[in-house]
């Protein structure tokens, strides 16, 4: 028996503007748009995705489960990043090698630094 990850879901008030905000920033593919679960991928045949799943609310608190990328260049992300909206934030995190951002929901995601060599 194998196991496959399929994608990770991401709550919204607004499925199809958070999921298109994500799919611009990263450069994925839309493969459903739907008002109630809007997903995206890296392309159409690779996995794992994001699915954007309608809720009626907003998000409070941090999030217990986040999403890690580790770009070759840390800053011209972070700078892209926050350039199509994202924000800065401090959920606790101190002086670390990485940066903590929310996407416009509030959605807290990190662009760690570049593997070293």
């Amino acid at each position: 028996m194998s196991l496959e990850w399929e994608q990770i879901i991401i709550a919204a008030e607004d499925t199809q503007a958070l999921g298109h905000w994500w799919a611009d920033v990263l450069g994925w593919v839309v493969l459903d748009d739907s008002v109630y679960e809007f997903e995206i991928r890296e392309s159409e045949d690779r996995l794992p995705g994001i699915m954007f799943e309608k809720v009626d609310r907003a998000k409070q608190g941090k999030n217990r489960l986040h999403l890690d990328f580790r770009p070759d260049d840390q800053e011209a992300e972070v700078a892209k990043f926050l350039a199509a909206g994202a924000t800065r934030v401090d959920v606790g995190q101190g002086d670390v090698p990485w940066e903590v951002l929310a996407d416009p929901e509030g959605n807290e995601f990190c662009i760690l630094a570049p593997r070293r060599t």
